[in-house]
């Protein structure tokens, strides 16, 4: 689809003027939309993709109608050589008032008309002198005008302000129609115009050659351009191209760049016609990155270019694009100091892990759910020289089969339906030079572990729907918290790709086997929580007997429990797991048998979705989650259960009302309590 430019302007014969100059090197490639700002139409906003603005003033008045997301290019105006010439015949020493459409627009004017060589004259601001004041002076206008001065000695119309080629390439560029201007004599498009830039005006007026209209358009790209004739001799050689290849321009130009440049596939492009993409060649000691392409006009050849970088710039400039993309989602926020604990265990653990992060080879990271596995590779990467570059994390077990091989290999434009225009880069290149943590590993599927296989082994990646090899440079930190070694066995996971992975193992131990730091962990998390509320000595002997299958993880929640329980002290009956550690686990409402029976009858035959939704709300609950009806009616549906939200608020109503859930109010959710994650243990034991 056609991107879309709003022109907008204060009179219609501005707007008019620049249609006419871009729909003549455009020709219908951009959608064009004039609006003058007098329209009450512009109140209902200007809905294009670019917009052209005059001044920042003009900007100033649109600005609360343009969406945030829209381009802006305030325009470099110039005048047409025609009207230079009225102001050249003025007499000299004469002082000069000139009426542009605004204040600001009138002293840029000025300035433009100064800087094209104007000296003889002193021109004067319309908007700086009073009416009155204008007298017998000369008075310049742009085309039509509201503010034409009764006094005036002489009214010299020099025609509409045209935009200078500078907005011309900024057009190009916003579009991706730099080609166009390459396709065109452009210099014959701005005969009538007087450009502003010297520096182009003197390329615009050489001889109409491919080569100077490339000379016009490479030297703004931030990159070295050097171009070559049919014959093999430099016509362009420019800065960048001097700071990477250490020639000076007089030692280039007109010389056989074939010879001289033997690196640069110049020979190779020239003979078959054909483009090389991003080759890394060695010049002037330096690894460089050079596309050559064939310069063909009308089925002539008017001979080759190559743009040069050098491999380390491009890299540098691929990470900030890569920065820009990912915004700051994708950082490691934690460090060793981070992991807490005194025991030797969790201590030998980190000292391990830390003679880990300076090497290069993958981890794998072994342990029970709520050790802190990430936390763990997001210190390691911390501590790693891939620190600068981006800790890109995801969970395997979290996505479709699809949709996991599009989030790690990205997809190009049209690769399956409802891609994203213009494609969508994935993780392994998002994490280029740094650090891709793969949770729950065991969960990717078979085919897909071919795949990360290959690109650990070579390093590189394809998009789905590409053909383009892209080279990616990271370190793989995968995680699983099931028997990964027996799933090998049971021909469950790759062999191959587990000790592809295994390189460095990594074991975290859980909360049980470091006793020593459980009432440590407590007292920190009640710190970060500013609670001071104290545990009996019995409460204690119960947490450090308890069997922590959540690990630290469960310990928070707990620690969170208590902080909202309001008490000053915690005794064992308050402990959420007190009643199963203690065989009672069938004494669900603290020996009151006649609600559990009028509970049981209640619920009837629908027990079963009862306990989904207490199942549901408890794993809310452990992970801090709020979910409502509809949440849980889009979890029941992706599990093939059939529970319409009327019968999920039914069921809400009959639990709070047995106590075992708290509904909150507006999007709070529904939090399970005490009473209700004891009712799912009984339910669970019957």
């Amino acid at each position: 689809m056609k991107k879309t430019l709003s022109i907008v302007s204060y009179s219609i014969e501005s707007v008019d003027s620049y249609y006419a100059q871009i729909k003549s090197l455009f020709s219908n490639n951009i959608i064009i939309k004039k609006v003058c700002i007098d329209n009450p139409e512009i109140r209902k906003g200007i809905d294009s993709d670019v917009v052209l603005v005059p001044s920042y003033d003009m900007f100033e008045k649109i600005k609360g109608y343009l969406k945030e997301d829209t381009d802006l290019i305030f325009a470099s105006r110039t005048i047409c050589k025609s009207g230079l010439e009225k102001i050249m015949n003025i007499k000299k020493g004469s002082e000069v008032v000139l009426i542009d459409e605004s204040p600001e627009m009138t002293e840029q004017m000025i300035s433009v008309i100064y800087q094209l060589g104007i000296r003889h004259i002193d021109l004067k601001s319309y908007w700086t002198i009073q009416e009155e004041n204008i007298g017998d002076k000369t008075v310049i206008i742009l085309g039509q005008s509201d503010y034409m001065p009764n006094s005036a000695k002489e009214i010299i119309n020099i025609g509409n302000s045209l935009l200078d080629f500078n907005s011309i390439i900024d057009i190009g560029m916003k579009f991706d129609l730099i080609y166009m201007l390459n396709r065109q004599d452009i210099s014959n498009s701005y005969r009538e115009v007087e450009s502003a830039n010297f520096g182009l005006a003197e390329i615009l007026g050489e001889t109409n050659s491919r080569e100077s209209q490339l000379d016009i358009l490479l030297q703004v790209i931030d990159a070295g351009v050097i171009a070559i004739n049919p014959e093999g001799e430099v016509l362009l050689y420019n800065d960048n191209a001097k700071n990477i290849v250490g020639f000076k321009e007089e030692e280039v130009i007109n010389r056989d760049g074939i010879e001289l440049f033997n690196q640069i596939p110049f020979e190779y492009v020239l003979k078959k016609l054909v483009s090389v993409e991003e080759k890394i060649i060695k010049m002037d000691g330096y690894d460089v990155v050079t596309s050559v392409n064939p310069l063909v006009h009308s089925g002539k050849l008017y001979g080759a270019i190559a743009v040069i970088r050098k491999y380390s710039d491009t890299e540098k400039k691929q990470h900030k694009l890569r920065q820009k993309l990912i915004g700051k989602g994708y950082k490691a926020k934690y460090h060793f100091n981070d992991i807490i604990g005194k025991s030797d265990t969790i201590n030998r653990a980190k000292n391990i892990a830390r003679r880990m992060a300076k090497s290069n080879s993958s981890i794998l990271i072994t342990g029970e759910t709520g050790t802190g596995k990430e936390l763990f590779a997001q210190a390691i990467h911390n501590s790693s020289s891939r620190k600068k570059y981006q800790f890109v994390a995801v969970n395997c077990g979290a996505f479709p089969e699809t949709l996991l091989e599009s989030e790690l290999f990205g997809y190009e434009e049209g690769a399956f339906t409802g891609a994203r225009k213009g494609g969508k880069p994935g993780l392994f290149e998002l994490a280029h030079n740094g650090t891709l943590f793969l949770d729950e590993i065991t969960e990717m599927p078979m085919n897909l572990q071919v795949k990360l296989l290959r690109v650990l082994q070579e390093r590189e990646i394809a998009r789905i729907g590409g053909n383009r090899i892209i080279n990616v440079d990271i370190r793989i930190i995968a995680a699983t918290n099931k028997d990964i070694k027996s799933m090998v066995n049971r021909g469950e996971f790759r062999e191959d790709l587990y000790y592809r992975l295994n390189v460095l193992p990594l074991k975290i131990p859980p909360l049980r086997a470091r006793r020593e730091d459980i009432l440590f962990l407590a007292r920190k998390v009640m710190e970060e929580f500013n609670s001071d509320f104290v545990l009996t000595e019995a409460a204690k002997e119960q947490l450090l007997s308890y069997n922590w299958d959540g690990n630290v993880r469960e310990l928070r929640n707990y620690i969170e429990y208590f902080v909202n329980l309001g008490k000053k002290e915690i005794e064992v009956e308050d402990l959420p797991f007190y009643y199963e550690e203690n065989g009672n686990s069938e004494v669900v409402t603290e020996g009151n048998n006649e609600i559990m029976v009028e509970f049981l009858e209640t619920i009837g035959n629908d027990i079963k979705k009862y306990i989904f939704v207490l199942e549901e709300l408890e794993k809310a609950y452990i992970n801090k989650r709020r979910v409502g009806r509809r949440s849980i009616n889009k979890l029941a549906k992706s599990k093939g259960i059939f529970l319409s939200e009327q019968e999920i608020r039914k069921i809400l109503t009959n639990l709070e009302r047995f106590d075992m859930v708290n509904i909150t109010k507006g999007r709070g959710g529904t939090i399970i309590t005490k009473q209700g994650r004891h009712t799912l243990k009984y339910f669970k034991i019957k």
